[in-house]
C-alpha cells in the first residue's frame, strides 16, 4: 500500500530510515533540529538529517519547537498518512499523534519496554546487557510507552561502544521498518501492549556523567568508558585536569584503593572500588589521543598517586 510520508529525525542515527523511507513511499517533508554551534568555530552546523534530506530533494522544516504554529500549520498541509519518527529530539503532543489517518511510529533503539528514554544505547552498554535491538513502536502521548508493532535484536559484543552500536542499529531499524510497514497500513499488522512490569528508562545524558567515580567496580567503569564513547565520552582528574579515557578494560587484582594510579602489564592503571581499570589509550588535557604505553613515556609522576 503506498502512503505519504513526513518524516521527523536529527541525527546519524536517522539516516537509514530517511534513505529507506525515500526509496519505498512518498517523503512529503521532514521535520529536524534547528542548526546548531558546532565545532571549534562554534559555526551553525544543520543536523544530519537535514543535509540527507537536501541530497534528496525533500522540503525540510526546522522548529524550535513542534507546537509552534507555522509548524502546525505545514504539518496540516502536508496531510500525511504517516509520521515516521527516528531520534527527532522533541516531544509530540497530540495534536501531532492525532494528525495522521495510520498515527506516528516511531524507530527506537533498544528492544522495548526496556530502555525507554533518550539513551538506550548508552544503557544498553552500561548496564552489560548481552542483547539489544530497534523496535517499531506505535507512539502514544507518553516516553516511548506505545503498542509495539516489530522488533529485531542483536547482540551487545565486548568491544561494542555507543559508536559502533548506534551505527548497526540504525541501519538494523531502517530495514525493519520498511519489513513492518506494509502489515501495518493494510490492517493485517495489529499494535500489541507494552509489558509494564519490563520497563526500565535511560535519561538524557549530560556531559557531566562521563566523569568516573572511581568507588565503583572496573567492570562497570570499563563498560562505561565504552558506552559513553564518543558522548560524552569519560574522564578523571590527574594533577588538576581532565584525563580523558578513551579506551580501558578491567582487570580482577587487588586494589591499593579507589583513585590511586599505578603500573600494569607495562600500562598505567587506576584502583577502582574492585579490581583495576587498566588504560588503553587516553587524552591528556591539550593533546591528542594517545596509546597509554605511550603515555607512560611522557610522565614520570604516574603511581601511587591519587586521581579522584
Amino acid at each position: 500500500m503506498s502512503a505519504k510520508v513526513i518524516f521527523m529525525g536529527s541525527p546519524d542515527f536517522a539516516l537509514p530510515t530517511l534513505r529507506a523511507l525515500a526509496q519505498a513511499y512518498t517523503v512529503l517533508g521532514v521535520v529536524t533540529q534547528p542548526d546548531r554551534p558546532a565545532g571549534r568555530g562554534r559555526s551553525l552546523t544543520p543536523p544530519p538529517v537535514k543535509l540527507l534530506a537536501d541530497q534528496l530533494g525533500i522540503p525540510t522544516i526546522q522548529p524550535q519547537r513542534l507546537k509552534e504554529e507555522p509548524a502546525m500549520q505545514q504539518l496540516a498541509a502536508w496531510r500525511p498518512d504517516l509520521i515516521i519518527v527516528a531520534a527527532f529530539g522533541q516531544i509530540l503532543r497530540q495534536p501531532v499523534l492525532d494528525l495522521p489517518k495510520f498515527g506516528c511510529i516511531n524507530v527506537h533503539a533498544s528492544l522495548l519496554p526496556r530502555w525507554r528514554g533518550a539513551a538506550p544505547i548508552q544503557a544498553a552498554i552500561l548496564h552489560g546487557d548481552k542483547k539489544t535491538g530497534v523496535t517499531i513502536m506505535r507512539m502514544d502521548a507518553g516516553i516511548d510507552t506505545g503498542d509495539l508493532l516489530s522488533q529485531s535484536q542483536t547482540a551487545v559484543t565486548s568491544h561494542d561502544t555507543a559508536g559502533t552500536l548506534n551505527l548497526r542499529l540504525a541501519e538494523l531499524g531502517g530495514e525493519l521498518l520498511l519489513k513492518t510497514l506494509p502489515a501495518y497500513l493494510s490492517g493485517e499488522l495489529k499494535p500489541s501492549p507494552q509489558d509494564e512490569t519490563l520497563a526500565t528508562y535511560a535519561p538524557m545524558l549530560k556531559k557531566e556523567d562521563g566523569l568516573l567515580n572511581l568507588h565503583l567496580s572496573a567492570e562497570f567503569l570499563a563498560r562505561q568508558v565504552r558506552a559513553y564513547s564518543p558522548w560524552p565520552g569519560s574522564t578523571m582528574l590527574w594533577q588538576g585536569k581532565a584525563l580523558k579515557i578513551h579506551q580501558a578494560h578491567p582487570v580482577s587484582a587487588p586494589t591499593p584503593g579507589p583513585g590511586m594510579t599505578l603500573l600494569h602489564a607495562g600500562l598505567p592503571a587506576v584502583g577502582t572500588g574492585n579490581g583495576l581499570l587498566v588504560l588503553d589509550e587516553v587524552q591528556p588535557a591539550g593533546k591528542r589521543p594517545m596509546a597509554g604505553k605511550d603515555f607512560l613515556s611522557g610522565v614520570r609522576s604516574w603511581g601511587q598517586q591519587q586521581v579522584l
